[in-house]
């Protein structure tokens, strides 16, 4: 898909909007500023050359004069709309980016049909949009109006949010600028899953497993040097969470030595969660699940994605659904009463039927969380090419749209609640990522993160450190190398990066109370 600005620089809002409609697309923007002579003269060039060649798919916004006009041309037709943007806006709803952004949504709406669940909310983060106006003091139902009539978020997603926004309340409120939280970083996998977009490595390769053991005590190594930081700054730890990747992936005396790092360089009296993703069936066994239990982890993920064994083959998973069940209650068995299934919508082959299957076998095991993803759509050159294909593509999402809403009702009804929520950009039918849990039970770092309120302080490869001043409402991030490769061979500059924790929290610190 093609943008033209023209009059303006607004190019991010117009490709956000473009994405929620086109996400496997590569959207190419082109700017013209209106009021110069010889970039008129370009554009009368092109307009020439483009009547005489077939129309191509093509957003062109222009501003001038005061007037925002939005030509679609989508499958060899043209629309447009125009509108007056006021020069001294009386509320953000008059500005020109939204004028122009709902300009853009409402063309796309009309022309392609697709009328996506949360209409023109495009970041990532959602539920902070409905927190920002009910901490205002708005209610509910203003706000629920709110995101209805300017962002045509449907009824069914205005009260997922609100109903996450809630149960996040009480434990945001607790977050003060003097606690953190910790995350650990294990990026390796069994094998890699053809749906999977994150920085993981195939552990079968022989330079992974070789790399692996020198990853593990540069990881212990770093942990002690953000221990040392830690010591200055009068920070307190709550929350513990091993991410990857598959950190199970590790054997059960690289578990345990990374386990007693943690509890060797940081005072865990303060400690209210320790999450440890044990991911994937095939790299669990009686042995790693001891060494959790006897570390304390408080928290483990057992994630089947689906509980459907073709479809488990279809996107490279070397294990069986009863593989899931098996390890599930083996962990019950030993006394793990806090674990976490992800299930993912929209996977390869899967059906409505068969991920409604999945729904329904889940919640028959009685795990404390459920998070339910959506599938994040690779690029690729097999979708967006025709009209034919992005046809293709829309029914594809209105399928996932159909499996995450019954996921919503039947948990809810079953007693689990939306506790934290998250979006990613390109996946099908621009849908979000929902942690559901049973009430008690909500995983404190998953809303933390989110909500970036709280300091979080990371280790290992592709790790991000993210230091919060609520206080002085800043938020500042501190990144680590991407891969396990250049996180061992720069290991010094990643210690030179974490300098920056001391200096922050110096920097903004409470001033001391004045005695006069």
């Amino acid at each position: 898909m093609n943008i033209k600005n023209i009059g303006h620089s607004m190019k991010y809002e117009a490709e956000c909007i473009a994405m929620l409609f086109f996400p496997d697309e590569k959207i190419v923007t082109t700017e013209y500023p209106a009021d110069e002579e010889e970039h008129e003269e370009l554009l009368v060039q092109q307009e020439q050359k483009e009547q005489k060649a077939p129309v191509e798919d093509c957003i062109e916004t222009r501003l001038q004069n005061g007037l925002m006009k939005v030509t679609l041309s989508l499958d060899g037709k043209q629309t447009s709309l125009c509108r007056t943007i006021l020069s001294e806006p009386h509320s953000p709803y008059e500005k020109a980016e939204f004028v122009m952004s709902d300009m853009i949504y409402t063309l796309l709406s009309q022309a392609t049909g697709i009328h996506p669940a949360w209409g023109m909310v495009t970041g990532v983060r959602p539920v902070k949009l409905f927190h920002r106006r009910l901490d205002e003091g708005k209610t509910p139902q203003m706000v629920a109006r709110e995101f209805e009539q300017h962002f045509y978020v449907t009824q069914e997603k205005i009260e997922l949010a609100l109903e996450t926004a809630r149960h996040e309340a009480p434990i945001l409120r607790e977050v003060t600028d003097d606690t953190f939280s910790l995350y650990i970083s294990i990026p390796f996998c069994p094998s890699r899953c053809s749906y999977c977009s994150f920085v993981s490595h195939d552990i079968t390769s022989k330079r992974a497993k070789d790399i692996l053991p020198v990853y593990v005590d540069r990881l212990c190594e770093e942990l002690e040097q953000i221990s040392q930081k830690v010591k200055g700054t009068g920070l307190r730890l709550t929350t513990v969470y091993f991410g990857g990747g598959t950190p199970t992936i590790l054997s059960p005396e690289q578990l345990d030595q990374i386990c007693c790092a943690v509890e060797q360089h940081f005072d865990l009296s303060q400690l209210k969660e320790y999450t440890v993703e044990a991911g994937r069936p095939d790299t669990i066994d009686e042995e790693k699940l001891r060494v959790l239990r006897r570390h304390n982890i408080s928290r483990i993920s057992i994630n089947p994605q689906t509980l459907d064994d073709e479809v488990l083959q279809k996107i490279g998973r070397r294990h069986t659904a009863q593989q899931v069940i098996d390890c599930f209650e083996m962990a019950r068995r030993m006394g793990f009463d806090n674990i976490n299934m992800d299930l993912i919508a929209g996977l390869p082959s899967d059906s409505v039927e068969g991920f409604c299957k999945t729904v329904d076998k889940v919640i028959a095991l009685q795990p404390e969380n459920v998070t339910v993803h959506t599938l994040s759509i690779k690029r690729s050159a097999s979708y967006g090419e025709s009209w034919e294909e992005r046809r293709k593509a829309l029914e594809q999402a209105q399928q996932v749209g159909q499996m995450v809403s019954y996921a919503q009702k039947q948990l809810m009804q079953s007693g689990w609640m939306p506790y934290y929520l998250y979006k990613q950009r390109n996946t099908l039918g621009n849908l979000e990522n929902t942690g559901y849990c049973k009430p008690g039970c909500e995983g404190r770092y998953n809303i933390y993160i989110m909500d970036e309120t709280q300091t979080i302080l990371a280790a290992g490869a592709g790790a991000v450190t993210k230091l919060c001043s609520n206080r002085e409402g800043k938020l500042e991030r501190i990144f680590n190398y991407k891969y396990p490769f250049e996180y061992v061979e720069q290991f010094d500059e990643v210690l030179k990066r974490k300098d920056r924790v001391v200096d922050f929290f110096e920097e903004n610190r409470p001033l001391p109370l004045r005695k006069d």
